[in-house]
């Protein structure tokens, strides 16, 4: 691919960013795309997770989604239309819930259903969040629980009960507004500002750190996992994308005390997401600030962990 040199173009492919921002006049439009194959098996809840998944990335830049158009593919006169109306109206429901227009679409002939959106959004040019800019003494928050990969993996192999189903469909359809909403209260205080999607909370955290030229420093512990998806690591319910997350960061990963051989724990940790969390490197002095925000909102934070001086590697202490 060229590299772009239109000097509009605010943030383009440098740092693996999680959206294009391209300056307009005095605004900035946030522009992305994101589709991907059925996690669950409810056809509604399916729609609305994939909307989701693909308005995050407005929300991780800083920005506001204004207007989507669906992307879908679909095998006809296979899948009924039935079917695909419900798909449809998940992705439209959280279109409406995160105040955007939804303004049609286009369809393929697919032999395997797929569904997602383009997304364009606005941000004021000097409020961008980009996921480098961590600094050494940066807490790093993450909104919501790891784990979704390991619990969709199990609805395919049907292993899954019907609470597991329940508790990762409410995880992966919370839209990022309210995380958002929460880091913009405390401005300058946010550093770097990334969601945890596909590659995982390594793949995406590294990202930021090679970007950044900073290491981290993680507790396990503190580090929130959707309670289903222990338990059914526990039956090595991993998806191939967790085992492909570990491999790719394992030379950047230290693993301190038992840690270094909890094989499990460590491929819990590096859990391919779908419609994942915001990672935000917060400073300390606005630490306080963005936690309780962010619990007036009705969520349920975590410090997981620090920036620190070095290269980019990541220490996981127990």
């Amino acid at each position: 691919m060229p590299v772009p040199t239109d000097p509009a173009l605010l943030v383009g492919t440098e740092t693996r960013d999680d959206a294009a921002v391209y300056r307009l006049g005095s605004r900035a439009l946030v522009v992305t795309a994101d589709f991907f194959a059925p996690v669950v098996d409810d056809p509604y809840d399916y729609g609305r997770i994939a909307a989701t998944n693909a308005l995050s990335d407005v929300y991780a830049m800083g920005g506001k989604p204004l207007v989507a158009i669906n992307l879908l593919a679909f095998p006809p006169g296979v899948l009924p239309p039935a079917v695909v109306g419900r798909i449809l109206k998940g992705g439209a429901d959280a279109v409406a819930a995160a105040g955007a227009v939804l303004a049609g679409g286009h369809t393929v002939d697919d032999p395997e259903p797929k569904y997602g959106l383009a997304v364009v959004g606005v941000v004021a040019p000097n409020k961008i969040w980009r996921n480098v800019g961590a600094l050494p003494g940066d807490a790093l928050v993450l909104t919501k629980p790891l784990g979704v990969g390991i619990v969709t993996t199990a609805i395919k192999r049907g292993v899954a009960t019907k609470a597991d189903v329940r508790a990762v469909t409410k995880v992966m359809a919370e839209l990022n507004d309210r995380a958002a909403a929460a880091l913009a209260s405390v401005g300058k205080h946010v550093h770097a500002v990334t969601d945890v999607t596909g590659f995982g909370l390594f793949g995406h955290l590294l990202e930021m750190l090679a970007g950044s030229k900073v290491g981290a420093r993680l507790q396990a512990s503190a580090i929130p996992v959707l309670p289903a998806a222990r338990r059914l690591a526990a039956q090595d319910v991993f998806p191939g994308g967790t085992k492909a997350n570990l491999r790719a960061a394992a030379k950047q990963l230290k693993w301190k005390g038992a840690l270094a051989g909890d094989e499990r724990t460590q491929l819990l940790l590096a859990d391919a997401q779908t419609s994942g969390g915001l990672l935000a490197a917060v400073a300390e002095a606005g630490l306080g600030r963005t936690l309780a925000a962010m619990r007036k909102r009705g969520l349920e934070p975590a410090v997981i962990g620090h920036i620190v001086s070095g290269r980019a590697s990541v220490t996981i202490e127990p």
